[in-house]
């Protein structure tokens, strides 16, 4: 569960247990604010709460403004300025500022939406109006054009980020709520054993996917999802996304290929396999034969990884989650 799930969930059974509830969520962050925006608190009338806004400097301020939002059921929009003394303090370079918006009520109908659509894989965005409170669901992906908020939601959901936007009725916050990342690791070789714990422990899910029953056990992967299905049948099986990605690292063509096969008709945000400049090379000319351009060949990160001169298993790893990572939040790199 993600720390945002916990918090909603928590504000929910609250709720129907009959007590106050407040939600905050950070707006916006300048400098370097412990926590990053979208990120969740919730209080509840006792005076208990789940989640964060910061690293802990303003969270008994938020709890006393969430006690009184639940007294005069009015929302609050709340900034605060982190001191330099105080981020020191919290492990930090320098200050920070941090934009929280503060909304009574726990939003349970709301919230029990959003979860059937995370549930069924659908990427989702939350629009609240920060003037009149008004929120609803926007589905980026599926939103007609003639919704005013669709482009900047589609913007929020590929970026995986919580941002705030003009409009005619007054400043929108939306906070993008994407379905866990699913890495589709093929053949549980060497490399596919720290890789998918790299990937369980960077908080995604993953499926370890060989046919041949000898590599893919559960005494040589304890705790990570198998299949042996081949990979194109999992696939199909269990579905691609743009929130998918996929590893191919047996060396064997008549595993790796047809898996990069199914994983090129996808949307999968990234594509890597494992092998030499040599491999690749006679790999894209085998798939360029069964139809696929230059372009689409393009999506292939191969030789996998990002080029630290990685040589163990573990380092291997290292450069291929890295890499995926890269990929995945491409918004978040900065040059230099």
């Amino acid at each position: 569960m993600t720390d945002w799930e916990e918090v909603l969930e928590r504000a929910a059974a609250w709720s129907e247990a009959g007590l106050g509830v407040a939600v905050a969520t950070v707006a916006s962050t300048w400098g370097s604010a412990p926590r990053p925006a979208g990120s969740h608190l919730a209080v509840n009338d006792r005076g208990e709460f789940v989640g964060s806004v910061s690293g802990g400097c303003i969270e008994a301020a938020v709890v006393g403004e969430a006690l009184s939002a639940m007294r005069d059921g009015k929302a609050r929009r709340l900034r605060y300025g982190v001191s330099d003394e105080r981020a020191w303090e919290l492990g930090l370079a320098c200050g920070g500022t941090v934009e929280v918006h503060l909304e009574p009520g726990a939003r349970r109908e709301l919230y029990a939406e959003l979860r059937r659509d995370l549930e069924a894989r659908r990427p989702v965005v939350m629009a609240t109006n920060l003037e009149t409170g008004a929120a609803r669901l926007v589905h980026p992906f599926e939103a007609a054009g003639t919704d005013p908020l669709a482009e900047a939601a589609r913007d929020a959901a590929a970026r995986d980020q919580t941002g705030t936007v003009p409009t005619a009725d007054g400043e929108v916050l939306l906070r993008a709520y994407n379905p866990p990342v699913r890495v589709f690791v093929v053949g549980a070789v060497h490399v596919a054993q720290p890789l998918s714990q790299m990937v369980k422990l960077a908080g995604h899910d993953v499926l370890v996917v060989d046919p041949r029953r000898s590599f893919a056990t559960g005494d040589r992967f304890p705790g990570v999802a198998l299949s042996q299905e081949y990979p194109d049948e999992a696939f199909e099986r269990v579905g691609l996304d743009r929130r998918s990605a996929v590893v191919a690292l047996t060396h064997d063509p008549k595993i790796d290929e047809p898996a990069l096969a199914a994983a090129l008709r996808s949307e999968a945000f990234y594509l890597g396999a494992l092998g030499s400049r040599k491999t690749q090379a006679a790999r894209r000319e085998r798939l360029a034969r069964q139809g696929f351009s230059p372009s689409q060949l393009d999506r292939i990160h191969g030789p996998v990884g990002l080029p630290i001169g990685a040589v163990t298993p573990g380092e291997i790893a290292t450069a291929i989650l890295a890499e995926m990572v890269a990929c995945l939040r491409p918004a978040k790199r900065k040059d230099g």
